[in-house]
């Protein structure tokens, strides 16, 4: 019986395992909400980037559109004998 009592954790034993482990759970907080952070910022750059490009789209698609309809617009006036105003 004396065997069993010496390997058996004592209250202070317990006491301090139980102290290694919330300084480790807080420790495991800190990280986890570090990389939230992190991840957050990075998203936030992805987003702004991905924006500027839909941004830069956009602008190169009407830029195409109107060059494309004022040549149409000249092959129209040209076709029919129009000359266009202020030329």
């Amino acid at each position: 019986m004396d065997g069993i009592r010496e390997e058996m954790a004592t209250k202070s034993d317990v006491a301090d395992v139980r102290s290694e482990l919330r300084s480790e759970i807080h420790s495991l907080r800190a990280d986890v909400a570090s990389d939230i952070m992190n991840l957050e910022k990075q998203i936030k750059e992805q987003e702004k980037r991905l924006s500027d490009q839909i941004s830069g789209l956009r602008r190169s698609v009407m830029e195409y559109h109107s060059s494309a309809i004022g040549q149409r617009l000249r092959r129209l006036e040209e076709h029919v004998g129009l000359t266009p105003e202020g030329h």
